[in-house]
């Protein structure tokens, strides 16, 4: 203490060896111990950040998930998904209206989307409170719907960048096709939409996709409308009674109806149908089912399909 620097020891160099051997191995431990956390967390960050993996209840959603190039996250569809072909290799999980809580859980999703057409409600329930996010858009039967879709699937797949690209792009296709139909002059055709896939066909009134279909394509529904006294919500059976006061100027179908009933012909010789105009000049229209009333990112095709094809028939019949 009297002002001069103290030398240090032999015991103050032991005791500064010690401590600097003994830390050592304790930072030694640290840094070891620091780095099974990283790798931990790092594992743990890259099993979280895989894709999502995906059933889609919906044909329109199916179609929308191979759209936006997600098909390798799709690991079961319901039986409405036909398209692509590489659909049908998927897993099903049976009718969108007719779902298994089991069926849909044994593939091991992270999400089911569809839309508010799939069910039964309490099986939806049992998939949310298994902890499976579960995205059911709204069907409509509006433009708006396929722009639902397309959001739903985007973030579903966490896509949610090729999801706005693509519906910029179909957003640009739809307002060509609405256009297109606009430049449509001259009174409207009338038009009945038949489903015929089982042996009791039925017609679509108002409130159905097939309605809003015929709507879109510039044609009017006979069977729909203020004033008129065959018009109805929903689908009924067709009556030969019907369609005698509906008179429609083309018949619309499926593909699939005409399969079933067997050929054109045996379309054609159901009851009622040789009373109406249509039948007259044989003025029928007949497209994919998933294609024509699925509401998918197809939509401004098949409308400007139905458009172009309603009137050529009418126009062709007519001459």
């Amino acid at each position: 203490m009297n002002g001069k620097s103290m030398k240090p020891t032999r015991q103050t160099l032991s005791r500064r060896d010690a401590l600097r051997h003994l830390s050592l191995p304790l930072l030694g431990s640290i840094t070891s111990v620091t780095g099974v956390c990283a790798l931990s967390a790092t594992a743990a960050l890259a099993q979280t950040s895989r894709p999502p993996r995906i059933v889609s209840v919906s044909g329109a959603t199916t179609e929308i998930v191979y759209a936006l190039g997600a098909e390798k996250q799709l690991v079961g569809t319901d039986t409405t998904s036909l398209y692509p072909a590489a659909a049908l290799q998927t897993a099903k999980v049976g009718y969108m209206r007719a779902l298994s809580a089991e069926g849909l859980l044994s593939l091991k999703p992270d999400a089911v989307i569809g839309t508010t057409e799939a069910g039964p409600s309490v099986v939806m329930d049992q998939i949310r409170t298994a902890g499976v996010k579960v995205e059911l858009v709204n069907a409509d039967h509006s433009w708006g719907e396929v722009q639902r879709k397309v959001a739903a699937v985007g973030r579903a797949t966490a896509r949610t960048a090729e999801a706005a690209a693509l519906q910029t792009r179909l957003d640009a296709q739809w307002a060509e096709v609405l256009a297109s139909v606009a430049k449509q002059t001259g009174r409207k055709p009338k038009a009945i939409f038949i489903l015929a896939h089982t042996a009791s066909p039925q017609v679509a009134g108002d409130r159905t996709a097939a309605h809003a279909m015929l709507a879109y394509a510039g044609l009017d529904n006979a069977l729909a409308g203020q004033g008129n006294p065959a018009s109805f919500s929903g689908y009924r059976a067709m009556t030969a009674e019907a369609l005698v006061v509906a008179a429609p100027d083309v018949i619309v179908t499926t593909t699939q109806g005409l399969e079933a009933s067997g050929s054109i012909e045996k379309f054609w010789s159901r009851a009622g149908l040789e009373l109406t105009p249509a039948y007259k000049r044989r003025s029928l229209v007949a497209l994919d089912a998933l294609y024509l009333i699925g509401f998918g990112p197809r939509l401004p095709q098949a409308v400007s399909e139905l458009h172009q094809q309603a009137l050529k028939s009418v126009v062709r019949s007519a001459a």
